[in-house]
């Protein structure tokens, strides 16, 4: 019998003979409803392209903000973090996928022993001579321990750390579409900080002049100490207001840089108009069932809930034999000449069972913590799929109630304006005091914060519906493929 033979028939064994005790697996049942909420404004139909499959330089179309998320990508910790975590959770899967096989070494050894001389060695008719010296040489290749998975201990075992390493990589998936959408609502605040700088700047060039004109008119009696002071509170008032978004317009930056993970460049792209940052097509929601399939953190559970079931199948195996091998092939000799003839061949095969009987209850125990771990991770699967389900009713909700919202200031702020500009008229025909001019001034200037406000928390709501459907992980959009008058056409295409 040769040792290749032995290996062959050991690991044939091996596979033929084994049994999987762990439980079969099933999904849970969504804990969610069927559809979104009616207020969702969302008709739950199936579209030819998710919103996953929605590449980010596809959804985000303005340069400086591509080149923002390019270096978030390349240079953000988190990722970092999160890489190396997929490497470590790849080598633990090697490393346990190894115990499958025999781990095989070859090894030559030379021994000398000199007996004592009242050990009963005297003179070797055969050798011709006085043995006061004993050598012996060997040289093999072989395996020891190897365990014969017959009850699927070792086969769960690198199934848990495999679920393992896919939920790892899913976990990554998670950080970088949270990566791409935290660069994407910063982008979007400082943008919105520098409209609300730039209107308070005008309000504050425009209210001087005014104060300016004011105190001439008071130095010349033709106008009381009582207007001069309302048009100094409105001019503090916005200097006031332009410290402040001077100061959240650089703590913005600020937190661009943090999340790029470098310092800015100088040679960034001009960024676009304020609300020019993404498609503003509307996105298909899809069900809540496709959650299952396109959101990371989602897959990422259940990944650790096959983990968690495949590990029951290790803990049930503990209460059977286990049963390992030792094997070798190779050659021996007492002199080292005759090492490699055909006569010196030897080999050996060591089996060994072992049958736990008495474990005071630790393997019981291992089970009961590996079935604990399941309901763990069973609840964990249905909590996250029931917050999956709640963010993106969340952000459905917020699409269709800012669309209103905008769309009533954008009125307020063109009424404010028409009252703005007929009470300055009415003022310079002296048929009202400057106090109207200055209220509808402030009313103005009040509902141009509000509209930059609130079109800020619409294109970040834009930017968490993309979120919640589980886009962003990959840079260009994916193609999919839809059923079509019975066939399979590629819908979709692939951005550059």
């Amino acid at each position: 019998m040769t040792f290749q033979r032995l290996s062959a028939g050991l690991l044939a064994s091996s596979v033929l003979a084994g049994c999987n005790l762990a439980p079969t697996y099933h999904r849970p049942a969504m804990p969610v409803q069927n559809a979104y909420p009616d207020d969702a404004g969302s008709k739950n139909v199936k579209t030819s392209q998710d919103a996953a499959n929605i590449g980010w330089k596809t959804f985000f179309v303005d340069p400086r903000l591509q080149a923002l998320v390019e270096l978030a990508l390349r240079n953000n910790r988190d990722l970092r973090t999160q890489a190396g975590a997929i490497m470590e959770a790849q080598g633990q899967y090697q490393v346990q996928n190894a115990s499958l096989f025999p781990t095989i070494s070859t090894n030559g050894t030379a021994q000398y022993y000199a007996p004592s001389s009242t050990a009963g060695f005297g003179f070797a008719p055969g050798l011709g001579q006085n043995i006061s010296l004993l050598r012996y040489y060997t040289v093999g290749i072989g395996f020891s321990s190897y365990e014969v998975d017959l009850f699927g201990r070792i086969r769960n075992l690198t199934k848990q750390q495999a679920e393992e390493a896919l939920g790892s990589q899913f976990n990554a998936r998670s950080v970088l579409i949270s990566t791409v959408s935290q660069v994407a609502s910063t982008y979007i605040q400082w943008l919105a900080d520098r409209e609300l700088l730039r209107v308070t700047n005008d309000t504050l060039a425009s209210q001087g002049n005014t104060l300016r004109l004011t105190q001439m008119l008071y130095d010349r009696g033709e106008t009381d100490l009582l207007t001069l002071h309302q048009t100094q509170t409105q001019v503090e008032q916005a200097a006031a207001n332009q410290a402040q978004y001077s100061r959240q317009v650089a703590l913005d930056e600020h937190a661009l840089q943090l999340l790029v993970g470098a310092p800015l460049p100088g040679d960034l792209p001009p960024p676009a108009p304020f609300g020019g940052q993404t498609i503003l097509s509307d996105l298909p929601a899809g069900l809540p069932s496709d959650l299952l399939a396109n959101r990371p953190d989602v897959l990422a559970a259940e990944h650790n809930l096959r983990a968690a079931n495949a590990n029951i199948g290790a803990a049930r195996a503990a209460f059977f034999p286990r049963v390992t091998l030792t094997a070798s092939e190779g050659v021996s000799s007492l002199q080292f000449r005759h090492l490699f003839t055909p006569g010196a061949e030897t080999w050996t095969v060591s089996p060994s069972v072992s049958l736990p009987i008495f474990t005071w209850g630790q393997n019981e125990g291992n089970l009961r913590i590996s079935k604990a771990r399941r309901l763990q991770q069973i609840a964990n699967y249905e909590k996250t799929m029931q917050t999956a389900f709640r963010e993106v009713s969340d952000a459905l909700t917020g699409r269709e109630t800012y669309l209103q919202q905008t769309q009533r200031l954008k009125n307020l702020v063109s009424a404010s304006q028409g009252a703005y500009d007929l009470a300055e008229m009415r003022y310079k025909a002296g048929i009202d005091t400057y106090l109207t001019t200055l209220t509808q001034q402030r009313d103005l200037y009040q509902a141009q914060q509000s509209l930059i406000s609130v079109e800020m928390a619409r294109y970040q709501n834009l930017v968490t519906v993309y979120r919640a459907l589980g886009g962003g992980w990959t840079p260009n959009t994916v193609p999919t493929t839809i059923a079509m008058n019975g066939g399979q056409t590629r819908a979709g295409s692939k951005s550059n």
